[in-house]
């Protein structure tokens, strides 16, 4: 068995261990969000009883923090 070298490893050949940023990471986090991150927003907003939580304005890392947190509020995630 070899050793892998892991700095030098493609990130690729752990999918699991590339998975997940923090949304403050993301190289597109500054774009808006998603058509379906709006809608899923939206819903959530509106099934925690915060529909001040939706805001068209969102970028794409600040809708999945949102998202985050309401998920916890309604349960879902």
């Amino acid at each position: 068995m070899t050793d892998i070298d892991t700095a030098n490893a493609h990130p690729k050949s752990d999918p699991a261990g590339n998975a997940e940023k923090a949304p403050e990471n993301w190289t597109t986090g500054d774009e808006p969000m998603t058509g379906a991150q709006a809608s899923y927003l939206k819903t959530l907003a509106e099934e925690a009883g915060d529909p001040d939580a939706f805001d068209t304005g969102l970028s794409k890392a600040e809708a999945s923090l949102r998202i985050d947190k309401l998920q916890g509020k309604t349960g879902r995630g």
